[in-house]
C-alpha cells in the first residue's frame, strides 16, 4: 500500500438485524439500493492508491430509503431520547421521527423517554410518555426539547432492560459524541443479548462538524443569533478610544459558527477558528496596527481556538468530553497586558 494510505481502513459497514423481506409501505419516491455508495475520500489521488493495492476503497452506504424493510411496521413500536446540549431544531427532528413513522410507514406506537438516557433507567422516575401526531404539533416552533435532556453514562444493562420490557424494536438518540457512544454500547449489548433492536443515532451538533452532512440542525439559527452579540460589541469597540471588541462563540473543535458569522458582518475585522493556528505575538501585532489605522477592532474567536497556547484543563463534562481552556478570557488578558506594557 501506498505510505498515504494510513494505517487504519475506515470500516462504514453498517450492522443488520437480519434480512429484510417486508415491502416498505412507502410509495412515490425513489428508494436506494443497498449498493449505492458514497466514496470517503474525495481525491483521485488517495481513490487510486487502494485500488492499486488491490482493495475497494473506503465507502458508505447511501442513506434513503429501502424497498424492503425488517420490522412489521403495524406491530413496530418505537422510542425516542434527546441526549446532552440543547439545540435549535431538537424539537423539529421529534416531530419529523414521528410523523415520518406514522404517515410514511404506520406505526402507531412512539415513545418519548424524558431526560436523555435517565429515561431509561427506571430508578430516575421518569415515566416514557407516547408520542402521537397530535402531542406533536407545532413544537417545531419552540425551542428546546420537548424530551428534555440530560448528559452522563447511564448503566446500559438497565437501559436494555428497559427496551426490551417495552418491546421497542427502534430507539433513536438524538445527541453529540457522548451520546452516540452511548448508543454504541447500548448496540453492542443488544447484539450480545441477540435481541432485535435497531439503534439509530441522529447527529447533533450545532458547529456544523460532520463530513458529508451539507448542514447540521441548529446551525442556521446559531450562526443568525450571532448577530445581535456581534453588533453590540462593534458598537462599544466603536464608541471609545482604541476600543477592542471581542466575541466568544461556540465551536469546540471547528470554526464554522465564527467564520459564517464573520462572513455575515462586514464589522468583523478578525477571525480565529480552530483549525487555523495562531501566535499570540502576530495576533497581538496585527491588532495594534489595526486600532492605529481605524482606532477600533472586533474580534471574533471559536472557543477551541488557540488551546495550544493555554494550559490543557484535563477536566471532562459529563458526557466525556475535555472542556477547553476560555479563550475568551485568555485573549482579553493578554490583551490588555499588552496594551498596558506599551502604554507603560
Amino acid at each position: 500500500m501506498g505510505a498515504n494510505m494510513g494505517k487504519e481502513y475506515p470500516d462504514f459497514s453498517v450492522a443488520r438485524l437480519g434480512d429484510c423481506g417486508i415491502p416498505s409501505p412507502v410509495t412515490d419516491v425513489p428508494f436506494v439500493k443497498d449498493d449505492e455508495h458514497v466514496l470517503y475520500h474525495s481525491h483521485v489521488e488517495r481513490i487510486r492508491e487502494f485500488l492499486d493495492a488491490g482493495k475497494e476503497p473506503p465507502r458508505m452506504e447511501l442513506a434513503g430509503p429501502r424497498a424492503k424493510i425488517f420490522f412489521e411496521p403495524s406491530e413496530l413500536r418505537c422510542g425516542i431520547a434527546t441526549c446532552g446540549g440543547i439545540c435549535p431544531g431538537i424539537n423539529d427532528v421529534i416531530r419529523s421521527i414521528v410523523l415520518s413513522l406514522r404517515y410514511h410507514y404506520g406505526v402507531k406506537k412512539v415513545f418519548g423517554f424524558r431526560f436523555g438516557y435517565e429515561g431509561l433507567v427506571p430508578k430516575y422516575g421518569h415515566e416514557p410518555f407516547e408520542l402521537t401526531p397530535e402531542s406533536v404539533k407545532g413544537i417545531h416552533q419552540t425551542g428546546g426539547s420537548i424530551l428534555a435532556s440530560s448528559r452522563g453514562a447511564q448503566d446500559i444493562a438497565e437501559m436494555v432492560d428497559t427496551l426490551e420490557r417495552m418491546k421497542i424494536g427502534i430507539l433513536f438518540t438524538i445527541g453529540g459524541d457522548g451520546t452516540l457512544r452511548g448508543s454504541h454500547a447500548i448496540a453492542e449489548e443488544v447484539k450480545r443479548r441477540g435481541l432485535k433492536i435497531s439503534v439509530i443515532g441522529i447527529p447533533k451538533t450545532i458547529d456544523n462538524d460532520i463530513s458529508y452532512v451539507q448542514e447540521t440542525f441548529g446551525f442556521e439559527t446559531a450562526v443568525t443569533e450571532t448577530r445581535t452579540s456581534l453588533y453590540s460589541a462593534h458598537v462599544e469597540a466603536t464608541g471609545a478610544r482604541n476600543g477592542v471588541g471581542l466575541v466568544k462563540l461556540m465551536g469546540r473543535r471547528s470554526g464554522f459558527i465564527a467564520a459564517y458569522a464573520t462572513l455575515a458582518n462586514s464589522e468583523v475585522n478578525f477571525c480565529l477558528v480552530p483549525e487555523v493556528p495562531f501566535t499570540l505575538a502576530g495576533s497581538l501585532h496585527e491588532l495594534e496596527e489595526r486600532l492605529a489605522k481605524k482606532g477600533h477592532a472586533l474580534v471574533v474567536v471559536a472557543e477551541g481556538a488557540g488551546q495550544e497556547l493555554m494550559e490543557e484543563t484535563h477536566v471532562c463534562d459529563a458526557s466525556g468530553n475535555v472542556r477547553p481552556g476560555d479563550v475568551g478570557v485568555f485573549l482579553r488578558d493578554r490583551i490588555r497586558e499588552y496594551f498596558k506594557k506599551n502604554r507603560d
